[in-house]
């Protein structure tokens, strides 16, 4: 667990080193277009009210995009994710997440490009059903 300034642990990074929280910070200077595309729907609580985190640590992996209330995570599938190796890897991520409760919605560069208003309108529909959970 992520010990903050205080010492106190912080639950929101799910057990991820200091290291991973360096990393994500450089990740987040270097964002592919279309992160920086879906970014600018996301922030600032623009999708239902709810807060997501760019290029957020989380155990040992670091997320593309993390909405800690309603334990979403959504990655952006670029070419690189056609290799092999990469394919097991991202199954890995998918088994830590669920293990944590997490749900991951995955868009590849060509949908978050190309049709922006579906993506967007699938995730505020994962988060319209979690309101609806929640209350």
């Amino acid at each position: 667990m992520v010990k903050l300034r205080g010492g106190e642990n912080f639950p929101i990074y799910h057990g991820a080193k200091p290291s991973l929280l360096r990393i994500g910070g450089e990740l987040r200077h270097i964002m592919t277009p279309a992160e920086r595309l879906l970014w600018q729907q996301l922030r600032k609580k623009n999708l239902s009210g709810f807060k997501f985190r760019r290029q957020h640590p989380f155990d040992e992996i670091v997320l593309d995009f993390y909405c800690y209330e309603a334990k979403l995570s959504i990655e952006i599938d670029g070419n690189v994710h056609k290799d092999a190796y990469q394919k097991e890897r991202d199954k890995e991520r998918t088994i830590i997440l669920k293990r944590s409760g997490v749900t991951e919605l995955r868009f590849t560069n060509s949908e978050i490009e190309n049709k922006l208003d579906e993506v967007i309108l699938k995730i505020q529909d994962y988060l319209e059903k979690f309101k609806k959970q929640k209350y």
